[in-house]
């Protein structure tokens, strides 16, 4: 992992076109801007999990539906 620090104002880069911007801190809370192209999803972590938990649950049921369709001929 790398650890940067920044102030307020100041940003940071992650390839040609992702900046992120430190809004402003207060306490123990970080606000940040993120610019980046609108093809790049931009979740929460924790959502970003709760999304992959539920695309691996729908897979499944596609999965056990597939089964289901191949029934034997009459």
């Amino acid at each position: 992992m790398l650890v940067l620090t920044r102030k307020p104002g100041e940003a940071l880069m992650i390839g040609d076109d992702i900046e992120i911007t430190i809004v402003s801190v207060s306490g123990d809370q970080i606000k940040i801007g993120i610019d980046a192209p609108k093809h790049v999803d931009i979740h929460r972590k924790e959502i970003y999990i709760q999304i992959g938990d539920e695309n691996k649950s729908a897979s499944a049921s596609v999965e056990n539906l597939a089964g289901l369709l191949k029934l034997p001929p009459k």
